[in-house]
């Protein structure tokens, strides 16, 4: 039995972390503290958790420089980018606790005389977080400071990719007045990771990963009857319409495409353009693309910096491979980024044309940094072709004409519907998805409905 992990640079194989796992006996530890510290805390009211929590984000955000640095080191993003997760995390926390107050307010029906009858939202107890590598900070914060807020106590499991992640997390909150417990992160396996889903302690689950490790953590919670939220990751479409700012949408979807190397859950993996503007629409793309720097991603020039791990590198060469053979057409020479080694987990951008959705890269998720680009002549069949997917996370439409895009919105499938804009996340809107991009809502008031329960009061007055 593995009893630690090592964390590997994928830039140049160093090691970057070493950690043991938490014993069987730590992790119930860790449980019975986060029960015990949610029964005090829950009696908090909205403004002292707001107090606190904002503390917790204050000393997180003061280690910025450092914390980006050991992102950089830990999952291979370049060094010009790592800082702004630590600015979305501030972000979205902030957010989160400006709008705790409203979300968690009594739901009251119309007045009846002599009743007062109304919803109370009730924190659910002990919420089990579940991030990944690729936005260690951005996941994991989507759950962690709305499940504070509410009155509930966390426990992160990070990525063995990312340990430091977590570890920053509940550093910077353990000084501000929180019970002791209250966040706590566990560095544990697989088989620890599903001991704690199927703990009578743990009263949700937010899970952001991979299809399959979503189906794990469904078949670990079966028969409990808890809230299981997960983010499975996505195919995301784009459509650039005949009236589209066509230089705006190269340089946006250029970068939704190959921004942290493709690692993106809702980064854009196919284009679809009016045939009216397709061949202008590839030629700017793929004259924007050679611009990419792919080196080290601590030299502030690197614009992309290496996928994970080498073996995730081989999973993007074998999509490509997999689209060449089907009869795409690469229109990227990979000895243009001389970084793009076999062996190594540098992989250089590639923009593919002539492809089909009998190719994998058109119709499954690619962790990395290629993009399909098809022509379509109507609407209709750029809809078709965007909902002809197992995924629905984020979709975007590139026009001028708002009514069409809503009208399009309408029938696709998908959580996230974008106009002139992709590869974001708006924390006052849900970030939800369909399919097999999973189910549950993070951010805007509606995130809290998933870390609170209702329970009703119905009173009569004699």
């Amino acid at each position: 039995m593995t009893t630690e992990f090592t964390t590997i640079n994928p830039a140049d194989g160093s090691v970057a972390v070493q950690r043991a796992y938490a014993t069987a006996a730590q992790l119930h530890s860790a449980l019975q503290r986060a029960v015990q510290a949610q029964a005090a805390w829950k009696q908090a009211s909205v403004a002292d958790r707001a107090s606190k929590v904002g503390k917790g984000v204050d000393a997180f955000v003061a280690r910025k420089d450092e914390i980006a640095a050991e992102l950089t080191r830990q999952m291979g993003r370049p060094i010009r980018y790592t800082p702004g997760e630590v600015a979305g995390f501030e972000a979205r926390a902030r957010h989160m606790i400006s709008i705790a107050d409203s979300a968690l307010q009594d739901v009251k029906p119309a007045a009846i005389d002599g009743f007062n009858r109304f919803i109370r939202r009730e924190p659910v107890g002990v919420v089990l977080v579940i991030a990944p590598w690729n936005y260690p900070l951005l996941t994991a914060v989507n759950a962690i400071v709305p499940a504070l807020m509410a009155g509930n106590a966390v426990i992160l499991k990070h990525s063995a990719q990312t340990p430091l992640a977590a570890e920053r997390i509940v550093e910077a909150f353990a000084n501000v007045g929180l019970p002791d417990g209250l966040l706590q992160f566990v560095h544990t396996d697989h088989a620890g990771t599903q001991s704690l889903i199927k703990a009578k302690e743990v009263n949700a689950v937010c899970f952001t990963g991979s299809v399959a490790g979503g189906e794990a953590v469904e078949q670990a919670a079966a028969g409990r009857f808890i809230h299981v939220g997960l983010e499975l990751g996505g195919n995301d479409p784009a459509y650039v319409r005949a009236d589209a700012n066509l230089d705006h949408a190269v340089e946006t979807l250029v970068d939704g495409a190959f921004f942290n190397s493709g690692q993106s859950c809702c980064g854009i993996q196919r284009i679809y353009v009016h045939q009216s503007l397709f061949q202008q629409f590839v030629d700017k793309a793929v004259a924007l693309t050679r611009t990419y720097v792919l080196g080290d991603p601590m030299d502030p020039n690197t614009t992309l910096g290496p996928v994970v791990r080498v073996s995730a590198a081989n999973a993007v060469r074998a999509v490509t491979a997999d689209a060449l053979a089907k009869g795409a057409k690469a229109l990227i020479d990979p000895r243009e980024f001389p970084k793009d080694q076999e062996g190594t987990a540098f992989v250089a951008p590639q923009v593919f044309v002539n492809v089909d959705h009998t190719m994998q890269l058109m119709n499954d998720e690619c962790f990395g940094p290629v993009v399909g680009i098809m022509a379509v002549s109507t609407d209709d069949e750029a809809v078709h072709l965007m909902n002809d997917s197992p995924y629905g996370l984020t979709a975007s439409i590139f026009t001028q004409d708002e009514a069409t895009a809503l009208a399009l919105g309408d029938r696709l499938e998908t959580g996230t519907v974008f106009m002139n804009r992709c590869d974001y996340l708006d924390p006052a809107l849900a970030w939800t998805g369909v399919k097999n991009t999973g189910r549950g809502a993070t951010l805007s008031a509606v995130g809290y409905e998933h870390l609170t329960r209702p329970k009703s009061f119905h009173l009569k007055a004699l």
